[in-house]
């Protein structure tokens, strides 16, 4: 075997984290190489967050232009006048042909893979700035801190580094149910790159992705329906916000089984599929056009030689790390999702900051970060902190408060009145321990509430704050003015 050619760094995928961290490396003055087998930026940019984010932009754009007469607006481009939205006026740029009935799926599509066609290009020009090299190939560990790669355009590089570091990354779960497998399902990579419009979608699982594309798809026009093992969707929720995510999703035609399990599956996705199911109502078996798989995600930790690196994995398949985020081989460290982090672009970030600092002699590490998370369906669910049904499991008194949407006047200017928010506060202090919002721009207030919680501020600060009007902040006012008062100062 030919000497490995050596470098100061070596990262092992290009997600959010690993990008990063090659970059500032490089830019630090190491020899830096990043082995990335597919995605040149990571997942994120390319098949999950943004794309989706797109898409189902284009979805809202389409709701918007089947609700246009609500805001004066007549769809027939006879009728166009000066009282048309800004959203409805750019439909075509959506993939709308200014009627719900000629939604252009290949425009919506397009649209996507422009915008990745971008963000691609920008990653190549980060790359070429920072000095770090880019290797597009898929690796295997050969030995401690050594890989052989098998490059994509043919060929192979053994490569050795001082330090390593695993940003490798997850993939979607393909549960082992009889004839699933066979019917080819998608993914939610798949389900982003179709150019036509299922007639009926059904989606295997009630969380985040399986609903955000369910009510994307329901608004481009197909039917679909939702087939969930638990009691509820969005089984981290509390009842009441997966209650609240329930009807939404009925109101708009979306067809949901909970407590369901599916025994089998036949046929094609793409042509013609057969879903048997056991509900609480009986057996049933449903028929679709199209199965879409979002029952959760599989690390990519098989088949690259972790045990010959010498990197142990949990019961999960996932790194073994500890709260700095390194594994037990000397000298590598893991981040991203691979490593057991929260499956957010934004944490994979921040495991980049650990690693960065502490390599700068910090002491930084993952315990105790304080995550938000959106869900972007329409209107979005954003949640930071502790649920009521995490406190109560965790022995913890809170005083909590609700404000339906409606109450926000923001909300009634834009005629997205649906949802509520909730807060929750310490029974023995004024200290926030959890924020959820249903609404309008959730994931902006969500950030003005996060940013109280990590300065401590008392929930009494932001109830009396000077909020702009008319916002959807706004409502934090009303909603913290409704926390019970209790004493908090003890004797």
């Amino acid at each position: 075997m030919s000497q490995p050619e050596h470098f100061d760094a070596l990262v092992i995928g290009s997600g959010e984290g690993g990008k990063y961290l090659a970059w500032h490396l490089a830019k630090s003055g190491r020899r830096t190489a990043v082995v990335e087998r597919k995605l040149i930026g990571g997942s994120c940019p390319n098949t999950n967050c943004l794309p989706s984010k797109n898409e189902i932009w284009s979805a809202k754009v389409a709701d918007l232009v089947r609700r246009a007469e609500q805001f004066g607006m007549m769809t027939s481009p006879s009728n166009l006048d000066m009282t048309k939205v800004l959203a409805v006026r750019r439909a075509e740029q959506f993939g709308m042909m200014t009627s719900p009935s000629n939604l252009d799926m290949t425009k919506v599509l397009a649209r996507k893979r422009a915008m990745i066609d971008g963000l691609i290009a920008l990653h190549l020009e980060l790359y070429t700035a920072s000095g770090a090299e880019l290797i597009m190939g898929a690796a295997r560990f050969t030995a401690p801190k050594s890989v052989e790669v098998s490059l994509n355009d043919g060929g192979t590089r053994t490569l050795s580094g001082d330090r390593v570091f695993l940003n490798i990354g997850t993939h979607a779960t393909i549960p082992g149910i009889p004839g699933l497998s066979d019917a080819s399902p998608l993914t939610n990579v798949e389900a982003l790159e179709l150019d036509r419009l299922p007639s009926h979608l059904i989606v295997l699982g009630g969380g985040y992705v399986g609903l955000e594309l369910a009510q994307a798809y329901r608004r481009f026009g197909a039917a679909v329906t939702v087939i969930e093992s638990g009691p509820q969707l969005a089984a981290r929720e509390d009842p009441d916000v997966a209650a609240a995510i329930l009807d939404m999703l009925r109101e708009e035609g979306i067809a949901v089984h909970l407590a369901t399990t599916v025994v089998a599956v036949q046929g094609k996705s793409g042509g013609k599929v057969a879903v048997q199911i056991t509900a609480p109502g009986g057996d049933l078996t449903l028929d679709g056009s199209h199965i879409l798989v979002a029952v959760g995600r599989t690390p990519n930790t098989a088949g690259i030689g972790l045990d010959v690196a010498g990197v142990d994995l949990d019961y999960l398949q996932y790194i073994s790390v500890n709260e700095r985020l390194e594994t037990s081989a000397p000298d590598v460290w893991a981040l991203g999702e691979c490593a057991g982090s929260p499956q957010f672009t934004h944490v994979s970030f921040d495991d980049f900051r650990i690693i960065r600092d502490n390599l700068a002699g910090g002491n930084r590490t993952s315990r105790g970060r304080l995550v938000p998370y959106c869900m972007y369906t329409d209107p979005p669910l954003a949640r930071v902190g502790l649920s009521e049904r995490e406190a109560e499991s965790r022995g913890i008194a809170v005083r909590a408060a609700t404000l339906p949407i409606v109450f926000v006047l923001r909300s009634r200017t834009i005629s997205e009145t649906r949802g509520f928010m909730k807060a929750l506060v310490a029974a023995d202090s004024d200290r926030l321990l959890g924020f959820a919002m249903i609404g309008a721009e959730a994931g902006e207030v969500l950030a003005a509430v996060q940013a109280a919680m990590l300065a401590g501020m008392p929930y009494t600060g932001l109830r009396d704050a000077i909020i702009a009007h008319p916002t959807m902040a706004e409502g934090l006012g009303p909603l913290l003015s409704k926390i019970p008062v209790t004493p908090v100062h003890k004797s």
